[in-house]
């Protein structure tokens, strides 16, 4: 049975790369998005095409934590590490949130008065958010039984 929630971990970890660079809601991607956005929020006044339209280098960006939780349950599919994989999803969860509650004390009016044109089609969000619960869902099988003789 493990060996299947590696195949779904392997799985979860593609889709969590791919999606870390797509669009996650509107046109902002998480490549759009700096670190320190996610750490101090917003600037006060900033619309969300300004946030699509950042200057934000590869490394400072909220792609690379998402890679590196996708790489830290891509790991946890190869070893079958618990740790990494709880730390994974952790990551990549908490990030999402931290993004989803900065956006929302910013832009959140926007978002909601426009949901039905922001939320569509935004595959970033679709794989990454699904590609972490369904690894969270993993996280809940339980380790193999040793076999008595």
């Amino acid at each position: 049975m493990r060996s299947f929630v590696h195949l779904v971990l392997f799985a979860c970890a593609i889709a969590v790369a791919i999606g870390a660079f797509l669009p996650v809601v509107g046109g902002i991607s998480p490549g759009d998005v700096a670190v320190i956005d996610l750490r101090d929020g917003f600037p006060a006044g900033i619309t969300v095409e300004q946030i699509e339209n950042q200057a934000v280098t590869f490394y400072q960006s909220m792609t690379v934590v998402l890679l590196g939780a996708a790489a830290l349950l891509l790991v946890a599919a190869w070893v079958g590490s618990y740790a990494a994989e709880w730390v994974g999803v952790i990551v990549g969860i908490g990030t999402l949130a931290v993004f989803w509650w900065r956006l929302n004390d910013r832009v959140g009016d926007y978002l909601r008065d426009n949901s039905d044109t922001v939320f569509t089609d935004r595959w970033g969000l679709y794989l990454a958010g699904g590609g972490l619960i369904v690894a969270l869902v993993a996280l809940l099988v339980p380790k193999e039984r040793p076999a008595k003789a």
